[in-house]
């Protein structure tokens, strides 16, 4: 797992919400968001790989997390 993909959230916690509070929430940025175009000569996977992976370039791979190994829970 790419882990400075992860970002943290502090939402706002109400007094009169009735649920218990989730004081930090986590999500994940796309690696395309850092990587405003393609530049040239990137490393590819081999391409049995890619197609497990869904990209030809490390660069712009990003696993799903499994809900339960996800950080926040």
């Amino acid at each position: 797992m790419h882990d400075g993909q992860w970002r943290e959230w502090h939402p706002y916690v109400s007094p009169c919400d009735p649920c218990p509070p989730i004081k930090t929430k986590w999500y994940v940025v796309p690696p395309n968001q850092f990587i405003p175009f393609q530049p040239m000569n990137l490393p590819q996977f081999p391409l049995d790989e890619a197609l497990r992976r869904g990209t030809l370039w490390p660069a712009l791979y990003s696993p799903y997390p499994l809900k339960q190994k996800a950080k926040g829970g």
